[in-house]
């Protein structure tokens, strides 16, 4: 699949809504879906239309529908309902999203103010006109499944513990985690609008994590990144990978240009190149035990050899 190019200016303020509108749906499936460790249970995946949050108990699902641009919520009743993706206000966004619960016998009562946004202001009081760039959320939903295939492949490597490959609607996100098995220092949190308590068993245990997301945060393009935690001594030392990878001091973490990438002659390379030698500096430096816990990638239909 062609890598798509992606205009941090262009997809801004069409980001800003639909990370809001992300965390509406979000905080549906938190309040339905019995907590799971590092809140992998509120998380969204992308899929072949766009975004899902899966089958939540009770038997209901939501996606975002970016062929369509469309937000559809299905009932396992066969029921549906759905509404345009279109330009309109957080709180137009969360009075639709509510109505169509309804519509289909879902219980309409979440958390209704976002987390991890400074000085958060309630769903229902964002009246504020919102931007809904068809082109640009497209090309964010295809640059997407052009890499979840690679994180997917990069998580097979690993024989400990390892997250799925999702979307944290929270810090709006792709993501996949690998531990250490090993507990970490407690974190100190910190996180705007963020209970500690949640940031604090997020990274109850060493962890190695990589992801993407599309600009801002200091970094006012489309970056992928990887971070240690607890941060060992050395680990900004290590090699990145490609030549335009490079660790930034102001966020403590690897960061490779989504550009280099997609216009890379070989992306699949470079992005596992950067995710493994990004993981190596964090599993060398912190001392994992890298003979029981490496293995080679997966390959369709071989079993994993013993």
């Amino acid at each position: 699949m062609k890598w798509p190019q992606l205009d941090y200016s262009a997809w801004k303020d069409s980001g800003d809504a639909l990370h809001m509108w992300a965390q509406i749906v979000g905080k549906f499936r938190l309040a339905n879906t019995p907590w799971l460790n590092h809140s992998w249970h509120a998380t969204l995946y992308p899929d072949a239309r766009g975004l899902t949050t899966g089958l939540i108990p009770g038997g209901w699902e939501v996606r975002f529908d970016f062929i369509d641009h469309r937000l559809v919520v299905l009932a396992a009743s066969g029921d549906s309902a759905g509404f345009d993706l279109a330009p309109m206000s957080v709180s137009a966004f969360n009075a639709a999203f509510k109505d169509r619960l309804r519509a289909v016998g879902a219980p309409d009562v979440y958390h209704a103010r976002p987390n991890e946004v400074p000085d958060p202001v309630a769903f229902a009081h964002q009246t504020e006109p919102g931007a809904y760039d068809r082109a640009a959320v497209t090309a964010w939903w295809q640059a997407l499944v052009a890499m979840l295939p690679l994180f997917q492949e990069f998580r097979t490597g690993f024989l400990g513990k390892v997250s799925p490959v999702h979307l944290f609607w929270g810090s709006f996100d792709l993501a996949v985690t690998r531990f250490s098995g090993r507990e970490a220092p407690l974190h100190p949190g910190g996180f705007p609008a963020l209970p500690d308590t949640i940031t604090q068993e997020a990274y109850s245990h060493e962890v190695s994590s990589a992801g993407f997301w599309a600009g801002g945060n200091g970094a006012e393009e489309a970056m992928f990144y990887s971070y240690a935690y607890p941060v060992p001594d050395g680990f900004a030392d290590f090699p990145a990978g490609p030549d335009a990878a490079r660790f930034d001091t102001d966020l403590g973490e690897f960061l490779l240009p989504y550009r280099a990438v997609a216009t890379a002659d070989d992306p699949r390379g470079m992005l596992l190149e950067f995710l493994n030698a990004t993981y190596v500096a964090a599993a060398e430096a912190g001392k994992w035990d890298r003979a029981s816990l490496d293995c080679e990638m997966g390959r369709p239909g071989i079993p994993r050899s013993l």
